[in-house]
C-alpha cells in the first residue's frame, strides 16, 4: 500500500466516512477493531481504579506576628493576640489509586495521602473500605496503602521503557471525585524533567485528559498495561490542557517492590555535586567538544572520593553509556542497587581517564547534607560554649551557621557565619522549632521537593525570615 493510500485511508477513519462515501466493511472493521480494543481496557481498568478519599487536620494555625520578631511584648500588650491558635480542623480531599494484587495493594501518588488521618478506598462497584499506608517515597511522589480484601481485580505493570512516541495510551481515574473515568490521548513527549514536582523526575507527557482527581491513577498501554502513573498537568486554569505528566512504571516498579518489602527505599550513591557542561563553561575549559557532567564537589568520605574522583573531573560515561543529561545520570545511579560497581569515564585536566566506584547506600542524613550544600552552608549544635563565643545568651536554642560559601543561595539570601538558625517554616501555618542538626536534618525532609527553604534565623537581638532558593 503505497503512502498516498494509507493517508487516504486514515483521513477516512477520521473523518467517519468510507471512500467515494460508500459504506466499506474495512472501515467498518478498523473502527470497531479501535473501538473494542479501548472497550477492553475499560472492562479491566475500571474495576481495579479506585477512589481514595482522604481526611486531613488543618494543622494549627500558628501565625508568628511580625512584632515578635523585635522581641518586645510591648506591641503584644497594646494591639492584643491577633495571631490565635485554632484547633485543627478535619478537611476531605481525594485521588486516585490502582489495585496491583488481589490482596488489596494499591499505587497512588504520594501527595495523595501524605497529610492523611484516615484514608478510605471506594471500589469501582462502590464497596468502601479503610486503608493503612504501607510505605511512601516523596521523592518519586509514589505511595503504597492497602485495604483488607480478597480476590480483588488487579492491574499489571508494563514496560515503560518500551512506549514510543505517538503511541495510544489511555488513563483512568477519578477526576472531580466522579466514578472512574476512561480517556484516550497519545504519548506526546518522553523524559520530561527540571519539572519542580519530585527529586526524581523522568515523566511521561500525554495528551489524554487528566484532571483534578486524577493524580495515582493508571495510565495504560493498548494491551492494559500500567505504563505509568499520572501525576500532574500543566494548567493556567486549573482543568485539562492538553498536558498530562505520568511516573513511567520502570521508575515505579523499583520503588513500589522495595515498598512492598520493608517499606523503605534504598537508592544507591555515589556522593557528588554536579553541574551541567554548558557552551561557556565548555569554552572556559578549552574542552574539545560540551559533553559529560562537572562534578562541582566530592563529599567528604562518599563513595566518590574512596574511588579517587575529584572537583573539577567531568563525567562523560558510566558503564558504557553516554552521559547526556544530568537528571538522567541522577536518576540511574539512584535506581541501581547499592554496592554495584559503575565504571566511570571521566576527563581531568582534559585528559581522559577510567574509574570504578562502588556505590553507597543514600541515607536521609546524605540527603539533608546535600541540601545544605546546594544552600552552601555549613552547621554545627549550638553550645553554652559556642553561644558566648558569637555573643549569644547561654538559654539562646538552634544551630550556629559556621561557614557559608561565597555566591550561594545562602549568601545570596544574606545569611552569615555565626547567625544562628531557630527555626524553619513549610509556610506560615506549618513552622518547626530546631534545637540541634538532627530535627534540622528530620525538618528538611518536609520541604521534599520545593525549591525554596524558609530558615527562621536569629541574629543579635533581631529575628526575621529568610527565603533560600535552590538552584
Amino acid at each position: 500500500m503505497n503512502r498516498k493510500i494509507t493517508l487516504l485511508l486514515i483521513a477516512t477513519l477520521i473523518s467517519g466516512f468510507s471512500i467515494e462515501n460508500k459504506p466499506t466493511i474495512l472501515n467498518k472493521s478498523l473502527l470497531e477493531q479501535t473501538s473494542e480494543t479501548f472497550t477492553h481496557i475499560a472492562d479491566k481498568a475500571m474495576p481495579a481504579t479506585v477512589f481514595i478519599k482522604v481526611q486531613i487536620n488543618q494543622p494549627s494555625t500558628n501565625y508568628t506576628s511580625p512584632f515578635d520578631m523585635f522581641g518586645d511584648d510591648f506591641f503584644q500588650k497594646f494591639f492584643g493576640q491577633p495571631f490565635q491558635n485554632q484547633q485543627p480542623q478535619p478537611q476531605v480531599a481525594g485521588g486516585s489509586g490502582f489495585i496491583i494484587s488481589s490482596d488489596g495493594y494499591i499505587v497512588t501518588n504520594h501527595h495523595v495521602i501524605k497529610d492523611a488521618t484516615q484514608i478510605t478506598v471506594i471500589l469501582n462497584d462502590e464497596r468502601e473500605y479503610t486503608a493503612t499506608v504501607k510505605g511512601k517515597d516523596p521523592r518519586t511522589d509514589l505511595a503504597l496503602i492497602k485495604i483488607e480484601e480478597k480476590d480483588l481485580p488487579y492491574l499489571a505493570f508494563g514496560d515503560s521503557d518500551t512506549l514510543k512516541i505517538g503511541e495510544w495510551v489511555v488513563a483512568t481515574g477519578n477526576p472531580f471525585g466522579l466514578e472512574a473515568t476512561l480517556t484516550v490521548g497519545v504519548v506526546s513527549a518522553k523524559g520530561r524533567q527540571d519539572i519542580g514536582l519530585a527529586s526524581y523526575e523522568d515523566f511521561i507527557q500525554t495528551d489524554a485528559a487528566i484532571n483534578p482527581g486524577n493524580s495515582g491513577g493508571p495510565l495504560l498501554n493498548l494491551q492494559g498495561e500500567v505504563v505509568g502513573i499520572n501525576t500532574a498537568i500543566f494548567s493556567r486554569s486549573g482543568g485539562y490542557m492538553g498536558i498530562g505528566l505520568s511516573i513511567p512504571s520502570k521508575m515505579a516498579q523499583h520503588v513500589i517492590t522495595q515498598l512492598m518489602g520493608d517499606g523503605n527505599v534504598k537508592r544507591a550513591y555515589l556522593g557528588v555535586m554536579l553541574q551541567p557542561v554548558d557552551k561557556e563553561l565548555s569554552d572556559a575549559l578549552s574542552l574539545e567538544k560540551q559533553e559529560g557532567i562537572l562534578i562541582s564537589e566530592v563529599m567528604k568520605d562518599s563513595p566518590a572520593a574512596k574511588a579517587g574522583l575529584k572537583d573539577g573531573d567531568i563525567i562523560t560515561q558510566y558503564d558504557g553509556k553516554p552521559v547526556k543529561n544530568l537528571n538522567k545520570f541522577r536518576n540511574d545511579i539512584a535506581m541501581m542497587i547499592p554496592g554495584h560497581e559503575i565504571s566511570l569515564r571521566v576527563l581531568r585536566n582534559n585528559k581522559p581517564m577510567s574509574i570504578t566506584a562502588t556505590l553507597g547506600t543514600q541515607s536521609d542524613t546524605e540527603v539533608s547534607t546535600e541540601i545544605t550544600q546546594k544552600m552552601g552552608i555549613e552547621i554545627e549544635n549550638l553550645t553554652p560554649e559556642t553561644a558566648s563565643k558569637y555573643g549569644y545568651n547561654a538559654d539562646v536554642e538552634g544551630i550556629v551557621i559556621t561557614k557559608v560559601k561565597p555566591g550561594s543561595p545562602a549568601a545570596n539570601a544574606g545569611l552569615r557565619p555565626s547567625f544562628i538558625i531557630t527555626g524553619v517554616a513549610l509556610n506560615l501555618t506549618n513552622q518547626k522549632k530546631i534545637r540541634n542538626t538532627t530535627e534540622f536534618e528530620e525538618s528538611l525532609k518536609e520541604f521534599g521537593d520545593k525549591k525554596h527553604i524558609i530558615l527562621i534565623v536569629r541574629h543579635q537581638n533581631y529575628q526575621r525570615y529568610y527565603t533560600i532558593k535552590l538552584s
